[in-house]
């Protein structure tokens, strides 16, 4: 007793495609970045300077291209 699966005409398509952003290093530098701030705190000014100049240059890059993925998307959604 084989019945036929049902279709919902609402339902997206089951071979639907799933957006994944490209491999990027920039998370890891920037919490290189982060660590180096917070260690450097009790050692010595310059290596603070240094750490945030890294986290922050790299969270304005990543967020770039994080942006720049989100604009490659489609408007739609079927």
């Amino acid at each position: 007793m084989s019945e036929e699966p049902r279709t919902d005409p609402d339902a997206p398509p089951t071979g639907e495609e799933i957006h994944m952003p490209r491999p990027s290093i920039l998370p890891l530098i920037n919490a290189a970045g982060l660590a180096l701030t917070i260690v450097s705190l009790t050692l010595t000014w310059y290596l603070v300077a240094v750490g945030l100049i890294v986290f922050v240059v790299t969270a304005i890059r990543w967020i770039a291209d994080v942006r720049r993925d989100i604009e490659d998307l489609p408007l739609e959604h079927h």
